[in-house]
């Protein structure tokens, strides 16, 4: 637990081990009849842990729709990008460097917009460390992205890889909110991974029209 709580943040910590006094709770309310004293342990404990998470303050939290905007800008472009281009190239080292200068780019414009967004709204969110949050989760989803186009030569095994990759990482970032703000975890994950796959099957559609319409061959 002490170290998912180094690489999630503290809160997060604090909710899953929550979570798992859940149950706990249900054996402790079922000795209830037969212990009276019980009942009042349990309100205890539930002020005790909302006392604690009031006071938990972490940057990712309060920033965590900057991460949200990189990360889901991240994906629906890249994954629509690289599926693109996958089909119009069908070259790895052409694919992973056209996707490697795309998507800095786009971080860095996505860390700019950010800053002066934030800027604009006078909110109690620093600009530059919104940009950063911004900007720095679009260039880490970017690298894992293009990941596979740099390691494997078939581009079509890498597409999936790619695909593969950007399903785990929307998994793993839903459940981190789930858990942290206390949401649905199907909704959003269905949300947002049915919109980056659709952006890539018809980005994928693109390429191949296009390549077609041009006579593109590499």
């Amino acid at each position: 637990m002490i170290s998912i709580s180094r690489i999630f943040g503290l809160t997060f910590g604090v909710k899953l081990m929550e979570r798992g006094e859940e149950d706990a709770q249900k054996h402790y309310q079922e000795l209830a009849g037969d212990i009276p004293e019980v009942n009042t342990i349990i309100q205890e404990e539930n002020h005790h842990e909302l006392e604690l998470l009031r006071l938990l303050d972490e940057d990712k939290l309060r920033y965590v729709g900057s991460m949200v905007l990189g990360l889901n800008d991240a994906l629906v472009e890249l994954t629509g990008a690289l599926a693109g281009l996958t089909l119009a190239l069908q070259n790895t080292k052409l694919i992973s460097l056209t996707g490697s200068i795309t998507g800095i780019a786009a971080a860095l414009s996505m860390g700019s917009s950010e800053y002066l967004s934030t800027k604009t709204e006078q909110s109690s969110k620093n600009p530059l460390r919104a940009a950063l949050y911004t900007g720095g989760t679009y260039l880490v989803t970017v690298l894992v992205l293009i990941l596979p186009y740099l390691l494997l030569n078939n581009y079509y095994l890498c597409l999936v890889c790619m695909m593969a990759e950007a399903l785990l990482i929307i998994a793993v970032f839903n459940f981190y909110l789930a858990v942290t703000k206390d949401e649905r975890f199907n909704r959003r994950f269905l949300e947002m991974a049915g919109l980056s796959f659709s952006v890539a099957a018809f980005s994928f559609l693109i390429g191949y029209l296009l390549r077609t319409f041009f006579g593109v061959e590499i």
